[in-house]
């Protein structure tokens, strides 16, 4: 019996070559960078010749969106099921630095500095929009702090960002808060700028977690 869609060798064969060159861009972004990706030079390793893969990625930003999908696909499926099992935002947190130290290539092309001409299709930020709401989901489940800072407030009015989360504004203020400053702490871990100061990035992430997390008056 003939089989149909992903199930027939055309497009098993197509799908197992599309996952090589994947696999080989990670390889070149973890030696020279997102921006010095090239189809050409990943074709040359793969014995394929440029116009060849052309017929697996029509163009390098086509190469990275799938990248950039499969790197924010993964965090928030980590996320997810973390938070499935419970976890709150502490431990929410630890999971985002764990999976950013596991891959810190995967976590620079999502978090890091832009690349020079590439827009990201609508479809990677509704991903990028699950990661978020995971994340305030745990900050709305946390207690709210006694008083409203003047931030807060101001996210009331401008809450564009998360019009779609019945978060109060002084979640969103929380995650607003936990979302920079953690992530802060993890590019600069990740870029080795701690290196040479004699301390603990794990510490240092630690104790700024606990002060987010502690009860303001």
């Amino acid at each position: 019996m003939a089989t149909t869609g992903t199930n027939t060798p055309r497009e098993r064969y197509r799908a197992q070559v599309r996952a090589e060159i994947t696999k080989r861009a990670w390889e070149q972004i973890a030696t020279a960078g997102a921006s010095a990706l090239s189809l050409n030079a990943i074709a040359k390793q793969m014995g394929m010749s440029g116009p060849a893969l052309y017929r697996y990625f029509a163009s390098r930003d086509d190469l990275i969106t799938e990248l950039v999908r499969e790197a924010y696909r993964s965090l928030a499926e980590t996320l997810r099921v973390a938070a499935a099992s419970g976890a709150d935002l502490a431990g929410l947190a630890h999971v985002l630095r764990d999976w950013a130290l596991t891959d810190p290539q995967r976590y620079f092309l999502v978090y890091g500095t832009p690349i020079p001409g590439y827009h990201a299709p609508a479809d990677i930020t509704a991903i990028s929009s699950e990661i978020m709401t995971t994340l305030l989901d745990a900050c709305a489940a946390l207690a709210p702090d006694s008083a409203t800072s003047p931030f807060a407030a101001y996210l009331e009015d401008h809450r564009d960002w998360a019009a779609d989360h019945p978060a109060a504004p002084e979640a969103l203020h929380r995650f607003l808060t936990f979302w920079t400053r953690l992530h802060g702490v993890l590019s600069l871990e990740l870029a080795g700028h701690f290196t040479g100061m004699h301390l603990d990035p794990a510490r240092l992430f630690a104790a700024e977690l606990e002060d987010l997390l502690a009860p303001r008056a």
